[in-house]
């Protein structure tokens, strides 16, 4: 004599639904191993047995696949590892590159700042030069205007003495012609 769906479920603690599920994913069950008494369906012992060890077939079943999973999960899993090594070596690679970069960039910035003090120097050293530059070049010109201001002091007096002598030549010539006037003859 067999059991009832709800009878099986109590005996393998698993619902209703469950049963049914396992009933319907073995092939052929309902066809070779139910019946209906009355207005219920009962499955024999072996349909029993079968439904019983259910678990235990599709863990069978499934063996060699979980294997199989397993084995590539594991390759997954050693094709990850290898990535992230490979990229924790490409972030240390970078790391140590963008280090170089700031060493480099504070060593320019180190060299600017002497180069800078540098130029400061010079610059104050030609400071006096240009001022001495500057003097020579006042110095010439004070020279050049005191030339220009001789020749031309030179020149008026020229004209003076030029002036001077044409006055003298006027009053010589006044004399003489006041001598020479017929009133002085009397």
């Amino acid at each position: 004599m067999g059991k009832t769906i709800r009878q099986l479920s109590e005996e393998l603690k698993l619902s209703k639904q469950a049963i049914n599920q396992r009933i319907n994913s073995v092939n052929g069950f309902r066809s070779k191993h139910t019946y209906k008494v009355k207005n219920h369906l009962e499955i024999d012992n072996q349909g029993v047995k079968i439904l019983a060890n259910f678990d235990k077939q599709k863990r069978q079943e499934q063996q060699p696949n979980r294997q199989a999973e397993n084995d590539k999960d594991e390759n997954i899993d050693h094709i990850l590892l290898k990535q992230l090594d490979v990229k924790d070596q490409q972030i240390a690679n970078l790391q140590q590159a963008l280090d170089q970069q700031q060493q480099l960039q504070l060593a320019i910035v180190a060299e600017n700042r002497q180069l800078k003090e540098h130029v400061q120097k010079l610059s104050g050293l030609l400071e006096p030069s240009s001022t001495t530059q500057q003097q020579q070049s006042n110095d010439k010109d004070d020279t050049l205007s005191n030339s220009i201001n001789v020749i031309h002091d030179n020149a008026e007096n020229d004209k003076q003495d030029q002036s001077h002598i044409v006055d003298d030549k006027k009053k010589i010539i006044h004399k003489n012609k006041v001598n020479k006037s017929w009133w002085h003859f009397w």
